[in-house]
Order: C-alpha cells, then structure tokens, then sequence
C-alpha cells in the first residue's frame, strides 16, 4: 500500500477488515477514493452506481465506476431510477436513490461535505439535529477527508473521474453555499472554516444524541406527555415522530413548533413539509400522509 494511501486510511472509519460493504459510487473523485480507500483498508467491497436519467451522460458514467470496480477487485452493480425534473429535485433524487440501495451503504462525504450540511441545515431552521448531521462511521467513512485529498488520490491512482456539471448550478442552495457563501465567510474570517464548521457540526450532534436519549421515554403522539416534558426533549420526541415525512432531512424548526402548537390545543391541527397533516383529538397526536387528491 502506497503511503499515501495508508496515511488517509488511519483517519477513516472503514468496517474491520474483510467485512463486506457496499458503496455508493457515483464515479467523481469523493466516491472513487471511498471504492479505493474500502479495498485498502481489506474490506469486500461492492460498488453501486445508481443513474438518475437526470443528464444525458449519466448512463455511461456507469462504467467508469464499472472499470474501478474491476481494477481493485471490487463487486459491481448498476441500478437505475428515473426522476422527472422539477421542484425539491435533489431530496428526489436522493430518495430514489436511497431506494435501491441498502440502507447501510457508505457514502463518500467528507468534510468539507459536512460543513456545507450544516449551513443548508442552518439555512432550513433544522435544529441540533440537523446541523449535527454526518456523523463519521461506517457510512460515512471517509468524513475526515478534505475534498482536495480525494482528488490527489484519484490523480495519484491515475483514475480520471466523472466530473457532474450539475455541481456548479446555482439554482441548488448547497452549490451556492460551497461556491459563493463558504469562500465569502473564509475570507471575511480570514481562515479555512471547513474544519472549524466541522467541529461545531461534531459537538452538535454529540448534544443531539444525547437529548434524543433522554427523550425515549416521550410519547410524541401523547399531547399531556409532550406538555409535561422539559421543552427540549419534546422537540427531539417530535423530531424523531416527524422523520419518516421528511424528505432525508431532520424536520425543521419551523415544523417543530407548529406539532407543539397542535399539542397544546393552541389549534387543531396543522400542515408541515411534503403536505403531511398533524392533527389532535382526544388528547392523542396523529401524523397523516399527504392526500392523492
């Protein structure tokens, strides 16, 4: 194993090896250094390549992942889902995607990936759990990797990766933050704040954690249990009752109070994201799915 390598692979959190392990691999350099880093670190790696139909070119990335896959020995599978154009396109994409993987996939965030989370979080009124969101592990275990490391190795292992136009749209908040708003704040700052970010999202989510664990014992759909409770752990028992409506992200803050509102008798019910309707009656909570109407 080069040096290289075996120096970026003691700060991941790679499964022990000869564990089997499926990646996510869309073929750019975040997703190729994972597929490379997993074989490294002795693992039994499959590699997935899911094709949105989102770009013309998208069917052929396949077998550049294909092609990784074969060269270090890797399984390979290629999925496919389509996803019209439109609004909340990349929770779409993501949630067709997450469709045809398992759950336990690993994916090749890193850390500059898990600053800009916690500005989209920020920006969506998430609380402690979504600014905290990505956590290192083995989904996501390449997170204490910087985005120029995973080019080097691409470049150093002679891969030439798949390169998403769509990354540079400004019509996506998370490219506006990665282009626009986190090269203002280093500047303002004078500083990298990628891994100043990072920490903060880190000691979020060890204070999310730890109030989802004092909140078990809260029944989110009891509005006399939720008025009863300090109001930290009902937020976190809503948050975690509100997570299968979401789409793929912690229910904002927004959505939160608007529960309690409900639980508190202030109304009868309410409409959160997605069109899903909280409602009260006889002291119980009930959260319904949008309506096919």
């Amino acid at each position: 194993m080069s040096d290289g390598r075996h120096d970026l692979l003691a700060r991941c959190t790679f499964p022990a090896a000869t564990e089997p392990v499926t990646l996510a691999v869309s073929g750019g350099a975040d997703s190729l250094a994972l597929l490379v880093l997993a074989v490294a670190a002795g693992c039994r790696v499959t590699a997935v390549h899911v094709d949105h139909g989102l770009r013309p070119e998208s069917a052929s990335e396949a077998d550049v992942v294909a092609d990784a896959a074969d060269r270090y020995g890797a399984g390979f599978r290629a999925e496919s889902v389509r996803v019209r154009p439109g609004p909340n396109l990349e929770a779409r994409a993501r949630a067709a995607r997450w469709s045809v993987l398992p759950a336990d996939a690993a994916t090749g965030h890193t850390l500059d990936d898990r600053a800009e989370t916690l500005l989209v979080n920020l920006l969506r009124g998430a609380g402690a759990t979504g600014l905290g969101a990505l956590r290192p592990g083995p989904r996501h275990p390449i997170l204490a990797l910087r985005r120029a490391e995973t080019r080097a190795l691409c470049e150093s292992e002679g891969l030439v990766a798949v390169v998403d136009l769509s990354n540079e749209d400004p019509r996506f908040v998370r490219n506006r933050i990665r282009h626009e708003v986190l090269p203002l704040l280093a500047e303002v700052s004078d500083r990298d704040l990628v891994p100043v970010l990072a920490r903060q999202a880190e000691l979020l989510a060890d204070d999310a954690e730890l109030i989802a664990a004092l909140s078990d014992g809260v029944d989110p759909t009891d509005a006399r249990a939720l008025a009863a409770a300090p109001i930290p752990l009902a937020r976190a028992a809503i948050r975690r009752w509100l997570r299968p409506a979401g789409d793929g992200h912690p229910p904002s803050a927004t959505a939160v109070e608007r529960v309690l509102a409900v639980a508190s008798g202030d109304v009868t019910a309410t409409e959160i994201a997605g069109g899903w309707r909280v409602s009260r009656s006889a002291g119980r909570l009930s959260l319904d799915p949008p309506s096919d109407d």
